[in-house]
């Protein structure tokens, strides 16, 4: 089986939210992809690259926390060239 080279956490949060709701969110959000990736056996301070993404869902946000390693670091990166 391939080992995976990215992995995703997803959060809705209502756009009526205080910024401290917000801001809170955001972090435990990161905090968790870097827990996320000790379980699959990455370094989330080497050798990793991470992405925000936001869409919009009417009186709430999706925010979507991306990292990539390895393969799919290196697909990034080239597109982003």
């Amino acid at each position: 089986m391939a080992k995976p080279t990215q992995a995703h956490i997803s959060k809705t949060i209502s756009k009526k939210e205080s910024s401290f709701i917000r801001d809170r969110t955001l972090k435990q959000t990161e905090y968790y992809m870097g827990a996320k990736l000790l379980e699959v056996g990455v370094n989330p301070n080497k050798g990793v690259i991470y992405r925000w993404n936001t869409v919009d869902k009417g009186n709430s946000e999706e925010w979507t926390y991306s990292a990539y390693w390895g393969e799919s670091k290196a697909k990034i990166e080239a597109e982003e060239a």
